[in-house]
C-alpha cells in the first residue's frame, strides 16, 4: 500500500472503528444460426457462459486492513465473495484477481484468517492472488524463499482450478488461461517485485500462448497524479521496459499499493493501446470495504465497462446505510466508473488475426420447406466485374426459380457488378454491389423466368424476404421485407451490397421473391 506521495495513511484502526450513527460499409446479417453456448458449471455458483460475447473480471484491490492483528474483521470480504459466487452466472463473471497487499503484516495469524476467507470463493469462482508488500519482507523480491504467504498462497492453492496453467519455480508468480467470450485470455499474477528470473518465466509464458490477449496484475506499477492520471511508478517502468511494451499481447495492466485510483493509456513497440489502471481503496471508510471493481466486457459492442462498489453496503437495506456506508456503496468518478471503446480485432488482429468461417453450402443453411434460394456468389468472377445482362443465378433449392438480370432502360454496366465483400458470420463469401438511383431511374432487376414454379405459389398467409445485405453509406440493413406472391426487396437510395436472400412464412415455410432490384 502506499499513497501517490509515498505518505502514511490514515490510522488503520481508525478506518476499521469509525462509525457514524445517522443516516458500414461491412454487411449485415440477419440472426438464422446461433452458435450453442457451451458453459461451465461451478458449485453454488451458477453457469457461467463461456461463448457469451459478454462477461466480467473482477478486481479486488488492497484488503489488507481487513486482516490487521486485532482489528482483523472478514466480514466485509466475505460478503464480497458471496456476491461474486451469487452472480456468477448473472454477470458471467470469468475470474477474479487479487491484486496483493492480503494483510497488513503477513503474520502467520494474519494470512491465515486471509487463506480461511478465501474459502468462500474457492472451488465457485477461480481466482488469483499476488503477493504485496504487505504480505511478504518488503525488501525482498520473488527469489525470498519461504513465507507464510507462500504457504497459504502458493501453486498449491490453485491446482484445482480449470484456469490455474502453472507458477515459476520460486512460487510468487502464477499464471491463468480463462476461456471467455467465445476465446482464450491470459492473466498473469506476478510479484511486487519480479526478479530477472521472474521476467524471463513471465516472457516465457508469453512465447508459450503467442495468440492469447493478456492481462497483466501486480502489485506495484503505477501512482496517480493529482488529476487521476496514472504515471509509471520505477517498478512499473521496468516492467513496461521489461515484458508489457515489447509483447504486443499485453492490454490491460493493473495495479493497487498507491491511492487515490487512476488510469492512462501508453503505446507500446507496437503501436498500440496498453490500458493502466491504478485500483485501492484502502484510505476509504472501512479500509475500502472488501470494495471491487468489475470490468465487464462487450465484445460485440466494442466495450469495457468499468463499475467500482462494495458488496457489503449493497447487501443492506438502504434505508439504514449511515452516510459513510451511503458514500462508498458505489463510486461514480470518472477513475472508478468509465468505458473503454476498443475494437478487439483490431488490437488482437497483429497477434491473433481474426480468421473468417468457411463458405457454407447452401444445404447447411437451408431450412426444411425452403421454395427458391439464391446466392450471390459469383464463383470465380472478379470482384467489381459487371454483371452482365442475362446472368442467370440459380435456384439452389433445385426447385427452377433461377433469376435472370437485366438492366433498367439504358443503365451502364456499374450498376449491378460481383463483390467480395461479405459479413464473415454469413454463409457465403461474396455478392452484388447494387448501384441504382433516380434522375434518371438507373440499376437492375433480377427477374424469375414465366413458368417458374414460385410465379404461380399460392401463399394465402403470406411471407417474408430477408436480404443479406450492407448499406455503402448511413448504416446497414438486414431486417425482412414483406409484400406478395412478386414481392420486391428495393435496392433504391445508397449503393448496397448483397449476398443472399431468404426469408420465413408465418407457417415456418421459407420462401424466396419472384423478384429483387
Amino acid at each position: 500500500m502506499g499513497t501517490a506521495g509515498q505518505q502514511n495513511g490514515p490510522d488503520r484502526r481508525a478506518l476499521l472503528r469509525a462509525v457514524v450513527a445517522v443516516p458500414a460499409a461491412g454487411a449485415a446479417t440477419a440472426a438464422f444460426e446461433t452458435a450453442p453456448a457451451r458453459a461451465v458449471t461451478t458449485g453454488g455458483g451458477g453457469r457461467f457462459d463461456t461463448e457469451s460475447p459478454r462477461f466480467a473480471l473482477a478486481v479486488l484491490p488492497d484488503t489488507q486492513y481487513l486482516f490487521d492483528a486485532d482489528s482483523a474483521d472478514p466480514a466485509p470480504l466475505r460478503e464480497t465473495f458471496r456476491y461474486l459466487v451469487a452472480e456468477r452466472a448473472g454477470a458471467n463473471i470469468a475470474f477474479m484477481t487479487h491484486l496483493g497487499d492480503v494483510t497488513e503484516h503477513g503474520t502467520e495469524d494474519e494470512i491465515s484468517r486471509a487463506a480461511d476467507t478465501f474459502r468462500t470463493l474457492h472451488g465457485k469462482v477461480p481466482y488469483s492472488v499476488l503477493a504485496g508488500n504487505h504480505d511478504i519482507p518488503s525488501s525482498t523480491d520473488d527469489q525470498r524463499g519461504d513465507t507464510a504467504y507462500l504457504a497459504a498462497f502458493g501453486p498449491e492453492r490453485y491446482a484445482s482450478m480449470p484456469t490455474f496453467r502453472g507458477a515459476s519455480p520460486d512460487g510468487y508468480n502464477s499464471y491463468h488461461v480463462l476461456r471467455a467470450g467465445g476465446r482464450e485470455w491470459l492473466v498473469l499474477a506476478l510479484d511486487r517485485r519480479v526478479s530477472d528470473k521472474g521476467l524471463r518465466w513471465a516472457q516465457g509464458v508469453l512465447d508459450a500462448h503467442p495468440a492469447l490477449p493478456a492481462v497483466l496484475t501486480t502489485h506495484d506499477i503505477a501512482w496517480p497524479d493529482d488529476v487521476g492520471e496514472a504515471r509509471l511508478s520505477a517498478n512499473g517502468e521496468r516492467l513496461w521496459d521489461g515484458l508489457v511494451r515489447g509483447n504486443d499481447q499485453i492490454f490491460l495492466a493493473l495495479g493497487g499499493h498507491y491511492w487515490p485510483p487512476g488510469r492512462t493509456v501508453l503505446t507500446n513497440d507496437h503501436d498500440n493501446d496498453v490500458h493502466v489502471h491504478i485500483t485501492n481503496y484502502q484510505d476509504r471508510y472501512y479500509g475500502g470495504a472488501g470494495m471491487i471493481r468489475t470490468y465487464s466486457f462487450d465484445l460485440a459492442r466494442g466495450v469495457i465497462d468499468v463499475e467500482t462498489f462494495a458488496p457489503w453496503f449493497l447487501a443492506r437495506d438502504p434505508e439504514k446505510r449511515t452516510p459513510l456506508e451511503a458514500e462508498t456503496v458505489e463510486l461514480t468518478g470518472p477513475v472508478d466508473r468509465f468505458s473503454l471503446n476498443v475494437d478487439f480485432g483490431e488490437r488482437f488482429g497483429g497477434f491473433a488475426p481474426t480468421v473468417p468461417p468457411k463458405p457454407r453450402p447452401a444445404s447447411a443453411v437451408m431450412p426444411h420447406g425452403t421454395v427458391a434460394y439464391w446466392r450471390f456468389d459469383g464463383s470465380g468472377t472478379a470482384p467489381g466485374a459487371p454483371v452482365t445482362d442475362g446472368t442467370v443465378v440459380r435456384d439452389l433449392t433445385g426447385h427452377g426459380n433461377d433469376l435472370t438480370v437485366s438492366r433498367l432502360h439504358a443503365s451502364g454496366p456499374d450498376v449491378l457488378t460481383w463483390s467480395a465483400d461479405h459479413h464473415p458470420g454469413r454463409p457465403p463469401h461474396a455478392g452484388l454491389h447494387f448501384d441504382g438511383g433516380k434522375g434518371p431511374d438507373r440499376g437492375a432487376v433480377l427477374t424469375t423466368r414465366a413458368g417458374a414454379a414460385l410465379n404461380s405459389a399460392k401463399l394465402p398467409r403470406g411471407y417474408r424476404v430477408f436480404v443479406q445485405c450492407s448499406t455503402l453509406q448511413g448504416g446497414s440493413e438486414g431486417h425482412p421485407a414483406h409484400g406478395g406472391p412478386k414481392g420486391r426487396s428495393g435496392m433504391a437510395g445508397p449503393p448496397r451490397r448483397a449476398t443472399e436472400l431468404s426469408g420465413l412464412p408465418p407457417d415456418g415455410r421459407d420462401v424466396r421473391p419472384a423478384e429483387a432490384t
